[in-house]
């Protein structure tokens, strides 16, 4: 007796239609966010955060991120151990996202990292933000005083030797810039290096200095460019806050309030 052939699960599509999907996909999120009210540089929690609350109020957000994943440090509570905690009021941000947590003690409270990362990635994909990871900075756009874009380059690119390969970078434009590139602070540095900003680097671990002075210092430290997360700490010579990520939530938050009021003065 023949054996019948198994029931048929997926439907029949041909690899070609597989590549075309992805690629127009690809190439109308690049031409619809080539020009953005707000592009963000860093998908961590600080950038995360400020994104969604942008895209909340309506606006065009895109974020750049240079590796293949989102999310920075959040996945780890340091030592790599994934627990992540908050100190009050933070707790407030997991709430509104639905994230479950434990509280720790009086102040103190924490969830597995995973769990705070794939809740707030998929927030700001809900809210319409747009991303082009493996993207890398490269460089400013900069128009009359004031940051007006940003330069990028696939991530790989950066890995090849000079002397066998040159690819040039595109341009982005945006009316706003957030860098959110965490330690690295890639665009705030390439106004140190212009002699544009003052840089002052890392001040040595005091938890809640550090968590509350990130916050009041986030804002704009360029015509054009706004500092969020750890890269307020590095260009403000602040404490750091080690694994502990309320304030980057909290300006990441602020980020975007400090954004929007910048587009608002623009248009008025």
């Amino acid at each position: 007796m023949l054996k019948s052939e198994p029931e048929k699960i997926f439907t029949n599509v041909s690899e070609a239609e597989i590549t075309r999907a992805i690629a127009t996909e690809f190439h109308e999120v690049l031409m619809d966010r080539s020009v953005s009210d707000v592009i963000i540089i860093g998908a961590g929690p600080a950038g995360l955060t400020a994104s969604r609350e942008l895209a909340n109020m309506g606006l065009r957000v895109l974020v750049i991120e240079q590796n293949n994943y989102l999310g920075g440090g959040f996945w780890l509570g340091g030592y790599m151990m994934n627990p992540v905690t908050v100190r009050e009021p933070a707790q407030k941000v997991w709430d509104e996202l639905g994230v479950p947590y434990k509280k720790v003690r009086e102040g103190l409270y924490l969830t597995p990292g995973p769990h705070a990362v794939s809740k707030l990635i998929a927030a700001a994909c809900d809210a319409g933000v747009k991303f082009l990871n493996l993207t890398k900075f490269d460089d400013l756009v900069l128009k009359n005083g004031r940051v007006a874009g940003i330069v990028v380059n696939w991530m790989p690119v950066s890995a090849l030797p000079r002397n066998i390969t040159c690819v040039d970078p595109v341009a982005l434009e945006a009316k706003v810039i957030i860098d959110a590139s965490g330690h690295d602070s890639v665009a705030v540095k390439r106004l140190v290096d212009r002699g544009l900003v003052e840089w002052k680097g890392m001040n040595p671990m005091y938890v809640d200095e550090g968590e509350e002075h990130v916050v009041h210092k986030t804002g704009e430290v360029f015509p054009g460019l706004i500092a969020a997360g750890m890269s307020v700490t590095e260009t403000h010579g602040l404490a750091r806050m080690g694994p502990t990520f309320g304030s980057m939530l909290f300006s990441g938050k602020k980020a975007a309030e400090v954004a929007a009021a910048k587009l608002k003065e623009a248009i008025q």
